[in-house]
């Protein structure tokens, strides 16, 4: 076991602090991939030789420097491989770190909805479900043509792989990209996809202003739906032009949430990150000669100057959206 998988419990506009835990990950080793907003993958292969110490210790030791140091509390999964050691995470409780043993990964693997799989969608596991293959286990033993049949060649061997506890990936040392996030939890379990939207809005507007005062855009955005059983979804899409507009931002947002198809998901957490940050001054920006769209621009600087003298809550979430 060799991969661990952390998610710190950061709170909302805390990821400046992602940086410096990272290097508290790499006192430990220096193979570590950032996974903003809030997690990184570790390569402890080494770690394990040099400290005479498993991952599942590791981990706690881990947990406890990042308590002492940052004050910031995490969960840890641990597995033979970056697939396994994210799977394992989603069981995994802050103090109680999940550890899948190499010898029984197929066992772990095998009672897991298809839809638990890092890169299963919602689509492909539709088409999997229709077919009686719900669990990871069914989708093991079935054979390799008949899954290829169903979702496509290259698809249906990488699925086969990974339901048979087969991972290929590696940990790729990188460092934070710079990105903006913003995120909103309920404070409970959400089931109503109106209230979605509304969190959705208040969020982009968020970013939107957040972006606006650091005079800057971005090129992408990535949308992050938390559960209740901890597991999350994210999508990721290219702005049609760099923008830091927040109806743009919204629509763009409202768009990744419709894709997802959710059918009464008890939601956690909605979270929304900015990426590929670029200043405005060398930002294009296509002339579109709408009066409404001029019209938002205008109050947004307004809202904006407002927010900078009275506070982010000087301006209702909503008020702005097209």
């Amino acid at each position: 076991m060799t991969i661990l998988c952390v998610r710190f419990q950061l709170p909302p506009k805390y990821e400046a602090a992602l940086p410096g835990l990272l290097g508290l990950l790499e006192d430990f080793t220096p193979v570590v991939q950032a996974l903003p907003p809030d997690g990184a993958l570790a390569d402890l292969r080494g770690a394990e030789r040099y400290f005479g110490r498993g991952a599942e210790e590791l981990a706690r030791l881990i947990r406890v420097r990042a308590l002492a140091l940052y004050g910031i509390d995490c969960a840890i999964g641990a597995g033979p491989g970056p697939l396994l050691a994210r799977m394992a995470l989603g069981r995994a409780e802050p103090g109680e770190p999940c550890a899948v043993p190499e010898d029984l990964v197929v066992d772990f693997l095998a009672e897991r909805p298809v839809a638990a799989l890092p890169g299963v969608g919602t689509a492909t596991a539709r088409t999997l479900c229709e077919y009686g293959l719900d669990t990871l286990g069914r989708v093991a033993a079935a054979p390799l043509s008949t899954l290829q049949r169903l979702v496509g060649a290259r698809t249906g061997r990488e699925l086969h792989e990974k339901a048979n506890g087969i991972d290929r990936g590696r940990v790729v040392p990188n460092a934070v990209s710079r990105s903006l996030a913003a995120e909103h939890p309920f404070a409970h379990d959400e089931l109503n996809p109106d209230r979605h939207r509304r969190a959705l809005l208040a969020t982009a507007e968020e970013l939107g202003s957040r972006l606006r005062a650091l005079d800057t855009v971005c090129r992408t955005l990535t949308l992050t739906v938390r559960y209740a059983d901890r597991s999350s979804t994210t999508r990721t899409r290219t702005l049609p032009e760099p923008t830091a507009h927040s109806p743009e931002l919204t629509r763009t947002a409202y768009g990744m949430y419709a894709a997802l198809g959710l059918q009464r998901a008890r939601v956690r957490a909605i979270a929304l990150r900015a990426e590929g940050l670029t200043p405005a001054e060398e930002a294009a920006h296509q002339l579109a000669f709408d009066p409404t769209d001029d019209k938002l621009r205008r109050i947004e600087e307004v809202a904006d100057r407002a927010r900078a003298k009275f506070g982010p809550r000087a301006i209702v979430p909503g008020t702005l959206a097209a």
